[in-house]
């Protein structure tokens, strides 16, 4: 006969010391596991390819390492997680993405495929003469023919629109209240 899941329950909770348990739930948050961290074999052949910082003539803060930011970035790659939900054992959110939008624009990321992809040639061989894409395509929801555009003004059907000037009426754009004539 089987054991009820809350006599597991209750025999499992018997044995945790309670204050190891208490001092386990006061301790601070936990840093960011090392295997979230960028391996120093692999930070090496990135470093090269970032791009030099610019000079600061007139002082100000100093810039944050790259490393970390770089140990950011890829955290939020793996975990698919956001911008603003970033842990807070990383460097803020802001800086984070500030450092990634120059490096997105300084092409650091499309050279590290491009090193990536040489580096995995050198080493195992691809075949460049036949790739494969997988993909999927699903309808739409609410899709079909019997969903078009839906009208956006009064008195506007769906294959309708308004002029540039946003205004319904007349071709020079005004409105023609009761009893106006042309």
């Amino acid at each position: 006969m089987d054991t009820p899941p809350t006599d597991i329950l209750s025999r499992a909770l018997a044995d945790i010391d309670p204050e190891a348990l208490a001092a386990l739930l006061d301790q601070a948050p936990a840093a960011i596991d090392p295997d979230w961290r960028i391996p120093d074999a692999m930070w090496a052949c990135i470093a090269p390819l970032l791009p030099v910082p610019p000079p600061r003539p007139k002082g100000g803060r100093p810039r944050k390492p790259d490393r970390p930011l770089m140990d950011a970035i890829f955290y939020l790659l793996r975990t698919g997680g956001q911008w603003h939900a970033l842990p807070p054992t990383f460097d803020p959110p802001s800086t984070v993405h500030d450092r990634y939008q120059a490096w997105v624009e300084a092409g650091v990321f499309a050279r590290m495929w491009e090193v990536g992809l040489l580096t995995y040639e050198a080493l195992r061989g691809l075949e460049w003469e036949w790739q494969a894409m997988d993909g999927a395509m699903t309808k739409a929801p609410l899709g079909g023919s019997g969903h078009g555009p839906q009208p956006h003004g009064p008195g506007q059907t769906g294959r309708e629109t308004l002029p540039a000037d946003r205004r319904a009426g007349d071709a020079l754009g005004g409105r023609r209240g009761r009893g106006q004539s042309p």
